[in-house]
């Protein structure tokens, strides 16, 4: 789809071949008063295992199975596959080229156009509303690896007062197909202590989880304190060896009786699903959370890349890992449920497990199921689950803290990691109260959900539209001599923005409230129309400090890029702009539409010989 090119066809000369070794000048920038040297990852593999830590963690393991169980099994996994072909990866790698190319973070990058700042801001507080609540997550899963090292395992067996239980070690098969695991009790009477409707409020945090959710801040601030590079050498360890404890609970899970009944669900397509709408605005929201795009978390990473790390590469890998462990995520949880349909004489369709209780439910369920070393496996998992939850947080916290810093850039960056950990600690508590994971689905669906939609719009319409496809692929030939072809060209100029805006409208059309009671349902509003508020706010802000006179010419001057936009060296920002200055003549006396199409469409800007 992308094949390298030169620079004879154009007549000019693009940093990608200087030198003859693909080490170009500006591979190490040069400072200037208005834009410091920004800090670099040590090596280029650690952005890569960054971006898997960041990409390949709760979004794989703890949401993909859940939202498939919720949305028939089969009849999701091939919409989400599609989805993540026409949808994640162009966006992925667009979001890395416009954040390599620029070395901006996820508000700096809007400098593309500044009528529309405000959408990076909007991106960086729905980031702070998944911050919130993944790090609960994450205090979940600390309390299960704590818990492993008893012996037997606390979830293993019932206890008394567990009415209706069958114990998740017991691998037989009982005549009663009401009973459930042991695992599932554990998980809703010990650990959260569960309530089924926000009618009595919320309760009081689990003093347990509180200090586990401690914890996990103080990790997670320990990683960040020193910036970049320390993120970077922890990827080393968050990315890789979650894979080997995955893959052993996979062999094992495949041998549980019934495991194949779950699988064949998960495999097995039901193709008059697909006409069902409802399916492909799961497949959707699954892939921005799988692939955390349209968040400025990707845009974020990438800025701290050389100018000419093949980010093509990168993103290509990265986007068939992340497929590759939501499915093999995927067979693990439908294996163990179905095993435990087979225990109990169920069915699987008919199992009820959603959210977060379907992870911490049948991962232990399965782990009491081995028949040797069950503490060793529990400790192992649970330690894995842990690092795939760090490895996701600390990418969010560092997307935050790098917005944050762009745009004020004396404050101390200790300073803003540990406001941010208080900031989200306080907030994490919120979600291990008894009725914490209803307000967990409720700030999901308002605060990320639909916003990330929403947003992702008008990202598209920021990089793809206001500044142009033909623009991009300018910018990618400049920065890693390779040429773009028509699949990205498409999927950035209509397609991707089609698929989004259908499902964004379905969104609204077939709109349902949770049961919950009305507070809660316009607390969620009222966080959906805050964050998305600020794109017009902050629209307006520019708009109103601009010289031009008259709306018109605002808005024009206003979506063009900042007189600085572009490569971080200057030397290398000076030729790209001389030759993009190229170009202008070409643009005079044309109409609106006819500019608009031509950003959208054309091939790439025709930058004429000397």
């Amino acid at each position: 789809m992308e094949t390298p090119t030169t620079g004879g066809a154009t007549g000019v000369t693009w940093p990608s071949q200087l030198n003859g070794v693909g080490t170009p000048p500006e591979s190490v920038p040069r400072p200037t008063a208005d834009r410091p040297v920004r800090e670099k990852w040590g090596r280029s593999i650690e952005f890569l295992l960054s971006c898997v830590a960041l990409s390949v963690g709760f979004g794989n393991v703890w949401r993909f199975p859940y939202t498939a169980m919720k949305n028939g099994g089969g009849a999701f996994l091939i919409p989400y596959l599609i989805v993540l072909f026409l949808v994640g990866r162009p966006l992925y790698y667009l979001e890395m080229v416009m954040g390599q190319f620029s070395a901006r973070g996820c508000v700096k990058v809007f400098d593309v156009a500044p009528l529309m700042r405000g959408v990076g801001i909007a991106q960086t507080l729905s980031l702070t509303v998944i911050l919130g609540y993944y790090a609960a997550v994450l205090a979940i899963a600390a309390r299960y690896f704590f818990a492993s090292f008893g012996s037997p395992l606390p979830w293993g067996r019932c206890a008394a007062q567990w009415e209706g239980c069958v114990d998740s070690e017991f691998q037989g098969r009982v005549s009663n197909a009401s009973l459930r695991p042991s695992a599932e009790f554990y998980f809703n009477h010990s650990v959260l202590h569960n309530r089924w409707t926000l009618d009595e409020g919320l309760g009081l945090p689990d003093w347990k989880l509180a200090l586990c959710l401690l914890f996990c801040w103080l990790c997670i601030s320990g990683i960040l304190l020193r910036g970049i590079r320390s993120a970077g050498k922890a990827s080393y360890f968050l990315a890789i060896f979650p894979y080997v404890i995955l893959l052993v609970l996979l062999v094992r899970t495949s041998t549980l009786a019934g495991a194949g009944d779950g699988i064949l669900y998960l495999m097995q397509p039901q193709w008059a699903k697909l006409v069902d709408v409802e399916v492909w605005y799961a497949a959707v929201t699954q892939c921005f959370f799988s692939l955390t795009i349209s968040l400025g978390a990707v845009i974020v990473f990438a800025s701290y890349n050389n100018f000419n790390n093949n980010i093509y590469r990168d993103a290509m890998i990265i986007s068939v890992l992340d497929t590759f462990t939501s499915v093999i995520s995927g067979i693990v949880v439908f294996g163990i449920v179905g095993n435990i349909a087979h225990v109990t004489g169920s069915r699987v369709e008919s199992m009820q497990l959603a959210g977060p209780q379907l992870t911490f439910i049948t991962y232990p369920d399965a782990i009491a199921k081995f028949d040797v070393a069950q503490n060793v496996f529990a400790v192992m998992f649970f330690f894995m689950f842990f690092l795939l939850g760090l490895g996701s947080n600390t990418g969010i916290v560092t997307t935050i803290v790098t917005a944050i810093r762009d745009r004020f850039p004396r404050l101390a960056h200790w300073k803003v990691v540990v406001g941010l950990s208080v900031f989200g600690f306080a907030c994490g508590l919120v979600y291990i109260t008894p009725g914490g994971l209803l307000v967990l689905d409720i700030t999901d669906k308002y605060g990320v959900t639909l916003t990330t939609l929403t947003l992702a719009m008008l990202e598209i319409v920021t990089f793809c539209w206001i500044y142009g496809v033909g623009r991009i692929t300018v910018d990618i030939r400049f920065m890693l001599g390779r040429s773009t072809g028509w699949f990205w060209r498409a999927c950035w100029g209509c397609v991707t923005m089609a698929i989004i805006f259908a499902i964004w409208l379905f969104s609204f059309i077939h709109y349902k409230p949770f049961d919950v009671p009305t507070g809660y349902t316009v607390f969620g509003w009222c966080l959906f129309s805050f964050i998305v508020l600020q794109v017009v706010a902050w629209g307006a802000h520019e708009l109103l400090g601009r010289s031009e006179k008259g709306l018109c010419s605002k808005l024009v001057a206003a979506s063009k890029p900042t007189a600085d936009w572009g490569p971080e060296d200057a030397t290398a920002r000076n030729q790209y702009q001389a030759e993009v200055a190229k170009t202008q003549p070409e643009c005079e006396g044309r109409s609106v539409v006819r500019e608009v199409l031509d950003r959208i469409f054309r091939k790439s800007v025709a930058i004429p010989k000397d």
